[in-house]
């Protein structure tokens, strides 16, 4: 529209100017013509090289010269847009500076026109201070709002570089929360397996040094070894369950949890394990506390539940994470919670969450673990 005004205007001087004589001939005319040619390669970028952009001045001296000496009205239009691209390419102040110009040409040009008073002097710079302040107020919000776009955008591609940070250091606390449980696990595994086979070993040096003069002895000691041959495996299994990562062949979150819960079959009792609600990415801590609660819920209902059946419910809401271990077990008589327990609550509280144990209203024994899902 504003390009097919400008047309419109100029081809209204060109019929005005083919009715009507010029005291200047066509030249008038043709510099008009360059004038406006050479707009189109008038810089709107402030980056621009500063040859570029002092373009505009000689452009506006052009104009205002070529508006004293002819009766071309699309002059005006001209130094308008000379005042916005001044302003986009100097800024506010410059062209404050360059539309006082404008106007005090103006006022002198109109005031010793032949036929115009003072009034009609101050009337029609009135006017064109007018068009001024709204086209360099125009020129001023594009050029902010293009500024803030840019800036904008920066930010954009900081946020976009900050967040893939964070991601990878919520996977390098994962990685460290997981190195960390793990040396632990293998401490205290040390110490539990070193037990038994310190046991085991003085059981047979003992039943070595019975055997010929206390035979049943010996073999009291040899079957006392068996047994504790027979927990040491237990345990030494349990541990190895324990202590197998969290990102199991790149699975974290319920597909980790899913993957303990297999490891689980062909031990007597039936695992079953389901996710309800959409799953969402979970801190370290989280989901270290999900993986000990599921191993440790599961654990006791293979070794005290006499229970045929378990179920291991994991559901996401918007702020929570809840994993439900259930079976139909005989229940706790002693619902007083042992170390293991104790310790998985203590670690739930340090999370942000809570870990309940009791016996379920329909039977059996019920371990609930509630944990945030993202930090506060």
């Amino acid at each position: 529209m504003f390009w097919a005004a400008v047309v419109v205007v100029s081809g209204a001087e060109i019929t005005n100017f083919a009715q009507q004589p010029q005291p200047y001939g066509l030249w008038p005319l043709a510099c008009l013509g360059l004038l406006s040619l050479a707009w189109l390669t008038m810089p709107w970028d402030p980056t621009a090289p500063l040859p570029r952009r002092l373009a505009v001045l000689p452009f506006l001296g052009g104009m205002l010269a070529l508006s004293l000496l002819s009766s071309y009205n699309s002059t005006d239009i001209w130094l308008l847009l000379a005042l916005a691209n001044c302003t986009f390419v100097f800024g506010v102040r410059w062209t404050v500076v360059m539309a006082a110009c404008f106007v005090a040409f103006t006022f002198v040009d109109t005031l010793t026109y032949p036929g115009y008073t003072l009034l009609g002097a101050c009337i029609q710079s009135l006017v064109v201070v007018v068009l001024t302040v709204f086209v360099t107020g125009l020129a001023s919000a594009v050029t902010e709002a293009r500024r803030r776009r840019t800036e904008t955008q920066r930010l954009l591609g900081e946020l976009a570089e900050a967040h893939q940070e964070l991601r990878a250091y919520a996977d390098q606390v994962r990685e460290l929360s997981v190195a960390e449980e793990r040396a632990r696990m293998a401490r205290e595994m040390h110490d539990s397996v070193g037990h038994y086979l310190t046991v085991i070993q003085v059981g047979l040096t003992n039943a070595e040094r019975f055997r010929d003069k206390r035979p049943e002895q010996a073999w009291d000691e040899v079957a006392q070894a068996k047994e504790l041959t027979r927990e040491a495996l237990g345990d030494t299994r349990r541990w190895v369950r324990a202590m197998r990562p969290l990102a199991l062949e790149g699975r974290t979150g319920s597909q980790a949890l899913a993957e303990l819960a297999r490891t689980f079959d062909g031990t007597g009792i039936e695992v079953q394990f389901q996710v309800c609600g959409p799953e969402q990415p979970l801190l370290g801590d989280t989901e270290v506390v999900l993986y000990r609660v599921l191993q440790e819920g599961l654990t006791n209902v293979l070794r005290h539940a006499g229970a045929r059946h378990a179920e291991a419910v994991l559901s996401f809401s918007d702020e929570r994470v809840r994993l439900r271990i259930g079976d139909d077990g005989h229940g706790a008589r002693d619902l007083t919670k042992g170390f293991g327990l104790s310790s998985l609550g203590q670690r739930a509280e340090a999370a942000g969450g809570l870990l309940v144990a009791g016996n379920a209203p329909a039977g059996g024994f019920e371990l609930l673990a509630d944990l945030p899902v993202r930090r506060r």
